[in-house]
This record gives structure tokens, C-alpha cells and sequence, in this order.
């Protein structure tokens, strides 16, 4: 039998680095995490995304209005967090904006602006997962609970019903959290129209359209996709929608503040919270979407309270 030759270290260790350089180099991969070109570019975006808002900010705190700047964090933050999910963004924002802003008129101006330029920047994005044949009958609903929302939001104090509706979503977000899985529900579209009916509602009298949906939606047992491809779009034809009917029903009054064009300042924070949101939620499983759904019922409802 042939001895095998004897080896040379120094080649042996060549052969050894060479695979290993290999693999950190080849095809745009590190080992180190496993870095993607998708990755640096994500990167890149949120940095220059980030950038720009510092120097917003920094511009409107030389200006004397430091206050806006610390909003414009704000904004960032609950858009992020409510566009994992898709819904929220002006219950977990009001909650830190009518604490910042010295004018509730302007905060709502700033919530109800940011939240129809998330939700259209969502909506696009998830263009393909809208579920055509559902939505209509969703939308049917919400449109005819509409004005009874908005009539009740003009006759009612604001203080009762929003911590109304706010201790519900959070002692039925516990549940949801704490209780077992249970069997997807098997209804028919009737029971999709009232479901968009009570969203419709609360959307005219608390700006919160999305709550109902959403949770019948995850009732219903379906993927994340399949959930946003309903309540998303909802959200998005909902608010513009009740905005009109508010104008229509509420009586004129001078007093009443026009839309500031400055409002639009804080647009950029929102999309691009709206972004890293979507990122995240690209990479979260069905499981633990839901997770998010239910955490962010109670976060929602504890806004609507403060």
C-alpha cells in the first residue's frame, strides 16, 4: 500500500483560509450574520431616512419650536409601531401628542394627516395582498355605521366614550393574549358587514376605524398577509370618508382651525416610521403576528384612555 506524501502545513492552512474568504466574499454574503446587499441597502435608506429627520428637526428647534422637533419623534415611534401591525397609529399617537403639542386642534390636524399618508404608503406596498372579493362588503358595512359615529361624536362628551371604548380593547386584548387558541371562525358575509358596521362607528366617533376589523379579521383565522389585505385598505377608504361626513354634519363655526399647511412637516416621520414598521412585519411569522395584534390592541386602547 502507497504511503500517503507527507502534507505541507503551509498549503493546508491556504486551503483552509481560501474556503472561508471565499464564503465572506462570495455573491455579496458574510458569514458574520449573514449581511445581505437587501440588507446595507435597508440600512442605507433608514440612515438617510433618520438623517434627514435629525436635520428637520434640528431646523425647527433653532427655529424656537423645539417642542415640534420632540413630536416629530413622536410620530416616528407610533408609526413605527402601529405600522407592524397596520392599524392604531392615532390611538398610540395621541397619547404622546396632546401632551406635546400645546394646541389638541393641531394634534388632531397632525394625526389625522399622518395617518392617511401611512396607511396609502401600507396600502401600496401590500397592493398585491388586497383581498378584493372581502373588502367590499367590510367597506359597505363602515360606510353605513358611519354617520352614526360621526353624529355621536358631535352630541357626546369625548371623555366617556373614547375611555369606553379604550378599557374594552384592553380588557379584550388581555383575554386574547391569555385565553387558548381558538378555532377559526366559519361566517358568512353578513357577518363581515357588521364587523365593518362597528368599525365604521368607532371610527366616526373616536378616529379609530381599524379595531373591529382587524380583530374579526384575526377571528377568522387568516394569515398575516390575507388580515391587512382587508383592514388596511378599510383604514385608508375609511378616513377620508368620515372626514367628509364631519364637515358635512357639524355645524360651521369660525372658530374651527383650518388644516395648517406646517402640518406637513411631520409627514416625512411618519413614512418613514411606516417603513421600518413594514420591515418588521415582512419578517414576522403568522404566530407572532398575531402576537402583535393583540399587544397592540391593549397599547391602543391604553392611548385612547390617557
Amino acid at each position: 500500500m502507497a504511503s500517503a506524501a507527507p502534507s505541507d502545513p503551509a498549503r493546508g492552512s491556504e486551503r483552509e483560509r481560501e474556503p472561508m474568504i471565499t464564503s465572506l466574499l462570495h455573491g455579496g454574503r458574510f458569514r458574520f450574520g449573514y449581511v445581505s446587499p437587501h440588507l446595507v441597502a435597508s440600512l442605507g435608506v433608514g440612515a438617510l431616512g433618520l438623517t434627514f429627520l435629525v436635520a428637520e428637526g434640528a431646523v425647527l428647534s433653532a427655529q424656537g419650536r423645539a417642542p415640534v422637533a420632540v413630536a416629530l419623534v413622536a410620530v416616528l415611534a407610533a408609526s413605527t409601531v402601529s405600522s407592524i401591525a397596520g392599524f392604531a397609529f392615532s390611538a398610540v399617537c395621541g397619547a404622546m401628542l396632546f401632551h406635546l403639542m400645546d394646541s389638541p386642534v393641531a394634534a388632531v390636524q397632525v394625526m389625522i394627516v399622518c395617518s392617511i399618508a401611512i396607511q396609502l404608503f401600507s396600502v401600496v406596498a401590500l397592493w398585491r395582498n388586497i383581498n378584493w372579493r372581502s373588502l367590499p362588503v367590510f367597506l359597505a358595512g363602515g360606510v353605513l355605521g358611519m354617520p352614526a359615529g360621526v353624529y355621536l361624536l358631535l352630541h357626546l362628551q369625548t371623555a366617556v366614550y373614547r375611555d369606553l371604548i379604550g378599557g374594552l380593547l384592553v380588557v379584550y386584548g388581555g383575554y386574547l393574549l391569555l385565553a387558548r387558541p381558538m378555532p377559526p371562525l366559519r361566517t358568512g358575509p353578513f357577518a363581515d358587514a357588521c364587523a365593518g358596521f362597528l368599525g365604521g362607528l368607532t371610527g366616526g366617533l373616536a378616529g379609530f376605524p381599524g379595531a373591529s376589523v382587524t380583530i374579526w379579521c384575526g377571528l377568522k383565522g387568516w394569515d398575516k398577509a390575507r388580515q391587512r389585505g382587508v383592514y388596511q385598505p378599510f383604514i385608508l377608504a375609511m378616513q377620508p370618508i368620515t372626514l367628509m361626513a364631519i364637515h358635512l354634519m357639524r355645524p360651521y363655526s369660525a372658530a374651527v382651525a383650518q388644516l395648517d399647511w406646517k402640518t406637513l412637516a411631520f409627514v416625512p416621520a411618519a413614512l418613514l416610521g411606516a417603513w421600518f414598521g413594514l420591515r418588521i412585519f415582512k419578517r414576522l411569522s403568522d404566530r407572532q403576528f398575531g402576537f402583535a395584534v393583540k399587544a397592540l390592541i391593549i397599547v391602543s386602547g391604553i392611548g385612547l384612555i390617557l
